[in-house]
């Protein structure tokens, strides 16, 4: 009998980054120069998910983990406007969450969490979570992730 078996991807949604000639940009080393106002030089700005009405005013630039790095990990910054939060969900992947700009709380579980300057918040896999700002300055925080995981279940 065959074993189910589930087969984990990227839920960034981006294309490999290519060259010129059609092949897969060759990992090399690469510094992306901070740029000020949380912005960084050769990272774009994208919309949290391609699509979706159960999260609002937030948005992502993926530092490592879109230019052709093969990383085990994705280092990402989000950044959440006042008022604005993230899909409530749950998947098989982990995280580490690093507050770097403002506060923002993040639910996992039943319980919340704070989330100011540099705090790090570690979250299991399979626990339901949700980052939301309900402060009047915008929250910015890095994301750690695998490089490989599953897509995200909503939950609600």
């Amino acid at each position: 009998m065959k074993k189910n078996t589930v087969k984990a991807f990227s839920c960034d949604w981006q294309k490999k980054p290519v060259d010129k000639g059609g092949t897969k940009k060759i990992n090399k080393t690469t510094l992306y120069r901070f740029k000020g106002d949380f912005a960084w030089h050769g990272v774009k700005i994208e919309k949290y998910k391609p699509m979706g009405k159960d999260w609002s005013s937030l948005i992502r630039q993926t530092l490592i983990g879109s230019h052709g790095e093969t990383a085990k990990f994705h280092v990402r910054y989000f950044e959440i406007a006042p008022g604005g939060y993230s899909s409530f969900e749950t998947h098989r992947h982990e995280h580490v969450v690093i507050g770097i700009r403002g506060e923002g709380v993040c639910t996992v579980k039943k319980k919340k969490y704070s989330i100011g300057f540099l705090d790090t918040l570690y979250i299991e896999p399979s626990a339901p979570h949700q980052l939301t700002n309900p402060f009047k300055k915008p929250f910015g925080f890095f994301c750690i992730v695998n490089a490989k995981r599953d897509r995200p279940k909503r939950i609600g």
